[in-house]
């Protein structure tokens, strides 16, 4: 084909989450009671602060010691094979959780984040963020202190006695920043 062809908006996602996607401790990124494991935990909100139901989140991660896990299978949990990727939906309330491990982070000097897409219904696209571990080198994080300062604190989780606690705001005041990546 010699005409290149303008790309067109993708369409609106729509409500199949809840029975076609997740699939059993998919958001089990390691077992609860495993030694070291932590809550990744937090609510998803609209422009309105309302819970948003039926979204779907993926989160991708390094290991505690900020190795990138390179195994195959991502779907297939055994029960100590650690693949860093995980997928969960939001409850009623728009809530969400995965059990994994803190996330170091890959290089020196660079903060340790877990990466978040979000899908749900009426997204034309999924979305992308970043959940920083607080303390861990956000000052030299050339990613993070691209983002306006004011904007920066939506971009860094919390801790908490389960964990980290990283609340999404899809718009409105005190939106999420969500990243772009060219080709995606």
């Amino acid at each position: 084909m010699s005409t290149l062809l303008t790309p067109t908006p993708g369409q609106t996602i729509g409500p199949f989450y809840g029975y076609a996607l997740p699939f059993d401790g998919g958001d089990e990124l390691v077992p609860p009671r495993s030694p070291g494991a932590i809550r990744f935990h937090g609510s998803v909100t609209d422009g309105d602060g309302a819970p948003v139901p039926d979204v779907m989140l993926e989160i991708w991660q390094a290991d505690a010691e900020g190795t990138i896990s390179r195994e195959p299978g991502s779907l297939k949990r055994d029960g100590w094979t650690f693949t860093g990727w995980g997928r969960g939906p939001t409850d009623d309330a728009g809530d969400f959780s995965f059990t994994t491990v803190e996330p170091g982070p890959v290089q020196s000097g660079h903060a340790a984040f877990i990466m978040v897409t979000v899908f749900g219904r009426g997204l034309l696209n999924r979305l992308f963020t970043r959940a920083y571990v607080p303390g861990s080198a956000l000052e030299t994080d050339r990613l993070l202190q691209s983002v306006p300062a004011d904007r920066r604190h939506t971009l860094i989780a919390e801790r908490d006695e389960q964990g980290l606690l990283f609340d999404i705001r899809l718009q409105g005041d005190d939106e999420t920043v969500f990243l772009a990546y060219p080709g995606i």
